[in-house]
């Protein structure tokens, strides 16, 4: 499908498909959540992560999840949803994964922490879906 590696902006679109799946009752808490396609995660995000490598992480949310934010609460930046490209484009070459595929699972887990999800919590709904 690809002839070259796809780009950022191939992986917004995909991005953009993916978020389009997503059941209106869902997404319309996601509306001002920004989504940023990167390379990798910058030198802060790896330190805060404890990263030993920039290929460790897909993706990250970042912000105050929906279970933590009060009417009267004043934001002080966006919600932000990141994917890391590279980290991805490796993962599937690896996987044998569809790259769509792949991306939407990642946008999906990274939107699960904005409503407050732990990886956890995330992990036994995938595995309770079958």
């Amino acid at each position: 499908m690809y002839e070259s590696a796809p780009t950022l902006a191939d992986i917004e679109a995909i991005a953009g498909e993916a978020f389009a799946t997503i059941p209106k009752s869902l997404s319309a808490h996601v509306a001002d959540v920004v989504i940023h396609v990167t390379d990798f995660p910058d030198d802060e995000t790896m330190e805060e992560m404890d990263l030993e490598s920039p290929f460790d992480i897909l993706g990250l949310y970042v912000g105050v999840s929906l279970d933590q934010k009060s009417v009267g609460d004043v934001p002080s930046d966006v919600d932000r949803i990141y994917l890391y490209r590279r980290p991805m484009l490796d993962y599937w070459c690896e996987s044998g994964e569809s790259l769509y595929g792949l991306v939407r699972h990642v946008l999906i887990h990274e939107i699960g922490h904005h409503f407050g999800f732990s990886d956890d919590d995330m992990d036994h709904i995938e595995a309770s879906a079958g």
